[in-house]
């Protein structure tokens, strides 16, 4: 298994498994990430919701013009605004499972977390891969087990870092890939309390932008 993180919440999973099959899998492709543009051989692009940090609707067509096989899926409210400009994604909700290439993907979460109560609330999709990589999106979606590979929401209007840490405990993943974190100008500080704060037998991870780690 590789990651390969994009900035943000963008992320690629590419999964290998003993029977030979394999997928690659790319999470919100937004417009404060960069160097997704040039994948190719996706089999899959998941949107966890609407907002344009998480789907950068002016470059997200071209990139399913150069992965035709790729299938694009999104919460409702995103694809209703992707149909408006001619872009069709499956809509999936919380509780549907998925098969993607070689990858099972579980779907979880349904609300995007309060920015303020004066702001309506929207569809948050967190996708669980193989039981074991979870993408929570912009919401703090609790997992009903362990997982190996939690991709950390480090900085945003609903969040302070105390809940970020307090997810982080809860979830008590093997390794922490902290994401989500183009609004700050100095994100170290934050992986540095991550790390301090993380519970015992956690990892925090911060990937090189646009290189595949294996974590």
């Amino acid at each position: 298994m590789e990651i390969v993180h994009f900035g943000h919440s963008c992320v690629l999973l590419a999964l290998s498994y003993p029977d030979g099959t394999s997928a690659r899998l790319l999470f919100d492709p937004g417009d404060y990430s960069s160097g997704f543009e040039t994948l190719v051989g996706l089999d899959a692009i998941l949107l966890t919701h609407q907002h344009p940090d998480h789907v950068d609707v002016d470059r997200l067509p071209g990139m399913l013009v150069t992965n035709p096989d790729a299938v694009l899926v999104a919460d409702a409210g995103t694809a209703s605004q992707l149909a408006e400009r001619g872009v069709e994604a499956q809509v999936v909700r919380p509780g549907e499972h998925l098969q993607l290439a070689g990858a099972g993907v579980e779907v979880l979460g349904g609300d995007h977390a309060v920015i303020h109560p004066d702001l309506p609330t929207i569809d948050n999709n967190a996708y669980l891969v193989d039981g074991s990589y979870l993408h929570p999106g912009d919401s703090f979606t609790p997992p009903e087990r362990p997982v190996d590979v939690l991709l950390l929401p480090t900085a945003a209007p609903w969040l302070k870092i105390s809940e970020a840490v307090d997810y982080l405990r809860a979830v008590a993943p093997r390794v922490a890939v902290p994401i989500h974190e183009a609004l700050l100008a100095r994100p170290e500080k934050y992986y540095e309390h991550f790390t301090r704060l993380a519970p015992e037998g956690t990892e925090v991870a911060v990937l090189p932008r646009g290189k595949a780690v294996t974590p």
